[in-house]
């Protein structure tokens, strides 16, 4: 019973039946094992793509806001130079004789008397000169500090660096005043006034 069982098998084995079943089922596992590689792979190249897309994604977005600030940047410029100019043009003095009126209407409005003023020029600058006004005054205590406030909200650019007060007598108080305004060079050049740091001691012209 063993040999015919035998047999049998061995009758299986050479029928080419069965060889074709066999290599149906590798060829199966072939498949099955390189599906699931390339669906591996496909998944990992996929990852990758996705991780590079939303690299440059981020880098785009740097580059944009980095770059954010210099959109409409000529404009801005072209803007800025044209407020520069009319700050110029509406709070920078012509000249001395300018800034003697400018005060002096200041200081009758507000009360006070003018004693002296003195100028003393700075170096020149690029686009403006330094010219600091070395001036006296007199007057009550309200009608100084109706002057001094006059100068600071004035059209003309006046910038008041130390007050002193000089003396006092009765109700009258006299101050010394330091301010400094600006020229532009060539403005300030004309008067033929030295420079500050040329001279040997302060020098300049004054008012009585």
């Amino acid at each position: 019973m063993s040999d015919r069982n035998e047999n049998a098998w061995r009758e299986r084995l050479a029928s080419p039946l069965t060889w074709h079943y066999a290599g149906f089922a590798l060829l199966l596992l072939l498949v099955i094992v390189l599906a699931t590689r390339f669906a591996l792979d496909w998944a990992a190249i996929s990852t990758r793509s996705s991780d590079a897309l939303a690299g440059k994604q981020v880098e785009l977005k740097a580059m944009d806001l980095q770059t954010a600030p210099l959109r409409g940047l000529d404009k801005r410029v072209a803007v800025t130079r044209d407020q520069i100019q009319n700050f110029y043009a509406r709070r920078v003095p012509a000249n001395y004789s300018s800034i003697a009126a400018q005060m002096g209407e200041l200081a009758v409005k507000s009360g006070v008397r003018l004693s002296r003023m003195q100028y003393t020029q700075g170096l020149p600058g690029n686009e403006l000169t330094e010219i600091s006004l070395d001036a006296g005054i007199s007057g009550d205590y309200p009608q100084i500090m109706r002057f001094v406030n006059s100068l600071e909200r004035d059209q003309t650019f006046f910038v008041i660096r130390a007050m002193t007060l000089a003396g006092q007598q009765g109700g009258l108080v006299n101050v010394r005043l330091r301010v400094s305004t600006w020229l532009r060079p060539a403005d300030a050049a004309a008067s033929g006034l030295p420079q500050a740091d040329a001279a040997a001691s302060p020098s300049g012209k004054e008012v009585q």
